[in-house]
């Protein structure tokens, strides 16, 4: 079994590739729910796990929440800290693994991710890390695009078009499955509870969202240099667009359409 260094290095690249913060801000919404649900108020130690450009971390520590965002990622670290100072938000941004947060037992009154944890490659110790630095009593929370929603099926059908991932992958969207994710926190004696959510993406056109993936989202520009380079990207491009136009509600040129995730939360016992 593989120890997950080289999807490791392969996920560094892919989330440094384009400017994913132009993607973050597209889902931020999501964001504002999933702390809703938690009940992220002043004065709680808030660790916000692959956080990304920070899109969880940021409204949480403007509740006055001593927040700290970790992410594998040099450049999305360095974004979110960033992104925090220009706001004038007071909050810690780490560069770290979520199969090993750099914290000690029980060290969090609440524990997030925001659609960051789900691509680490060990589900089961990632999961098992999230439920070891939060204190008892207190509450996790993560969301994850579905298997069968549209981001969940956009993830993979690019999947489809590529070589095999290393050893020890697991798709990432597995933590939108309930089953999947009941089986993770339920070794730990958790009782998840679940909602099926979805976030709106609205554009002129579907040709011009896939543009703007083209140029921003690591994994579509990553899926685009190596099928390019095969001849193959026409083909997978047609099949990406005719997914969007599968889910689209607009009655026009226009594109709307929902990507459905899952939200999970739970008490730590």
């Amino acid at each position: 079994m593989s120890d997950g260094t080289e999807i490791k290095d392969q996920q560094r690249a892919v989330w440094s590739a384009g400017d994913y913060a132009a993607v973050a801000r597209t889902i931020e919404p999501a964001a504002t729910d999933l702390i809703d649900r938690l009940g992220i108020e002043a004065g709680q130690d808030v660790l916000d796990v692959a956080c990304g450009t920070g899109n969880a971390t940021i409204p949480a520590a403007q509740r006055g929440a001593i927040v700290t965002g970790l992410d594998l990622t040099p450049k999305l670290v360095e974004i979110a800290r960033e992104r925090a100072a220009g706001m004038g938000v007071d909050a810690t941004f780490v560069e770290g693994d979520a199969e090993e947060l750099p914290f000690e037992d029980g060290s969090f009154d609440r524990v997030t991710s925001f659609f960051g944890a789900m691509f680490a490659p060990d589900h089961r110790r990632t999961a098992d890390e999230l439920v070891r630095v939060c204190r008892e009593g207190g509450r996790i929370g993560f969301c994850a695009w579905t298997p069968d929603g549209l981001n969940g099926r956009i993830l993979g059908l690019l999947g489809s078009y590529l070589p095999p991932p290393p050893e020890g992958f697991t798709p990432p969207t597995l933590w939108g499955a309930e089953e999947h994710v009941g089986e993770l926190l339920g070794a730990s004696g958790l009782q998840p509870e679940f909602v099926r959510r979805s976030v709106a993406f609205e554009d002129e056109s579907i040709d011009h969202w896939v543009g703007f993936h083209e140029a921003t989202l690591g994994p579509v520009i990553m899926a685009r240099a190596a099928l390019e380079a095969t001849g193959d990207w026409a083909e997978a491009r047609a099949a990406l667009v005719s997914l969007y136009e599968e889910a689209n509600e607009s009655t026009d040129a226009a594109m709307r359409v929902q990507a459905e995730y899952l939200v999970t939360t739970t008490c730590a016992r």
